[in-house]
């Protein structure tokens, strides 16, 4: 089974095919297919390394949904300052299953 390391919204993400994967929000809707090109290494009976892409590789996705993570809690104090404040936020992703690693 070939795995694949390619590069989106600044982070690194290793995948196989038929894996999902959440990704920093990139448009489009749900269906939609994407094709990622910064690919850094392909792994499988003859791996190969990118110097920093590996060329002509790509890896083809379908955007499965936007959605949001967990809500985090972000909470500042100053003791004897009478200073609180509370906030809550949830990151957006994006939800992509990886349908095909080409090198």
């Amino acid at each position: 089974m070939a795995h694949a390391v390619f590069r989106t919204g600044g982070k690194q993400f290793r995948a196989a095919e038929g894996d999902r994967v959440r990704i920093p929000t990139i448009e489009g809707a749900s269906g939609d297919k994407v094709t990622f090109t910064e690919v850094l290494a392909v792994e499988g009976d003859s791996p190969k390394f990118g110097k920093p892409v590996v060329a002509g590789a790509k890896v083809e996705a379908e955007i499965l949904g936007q959605k949001l993570d967990k809500k985090i809690i972000v909470f500042k104090f100053r003791k004897r300052k009478r200073y609180m404040r509370k906030a809550g936020h949830r990151q957006p992703f994006t939800e992509v299953k990886i349908t095909g690693i080409s090198a």
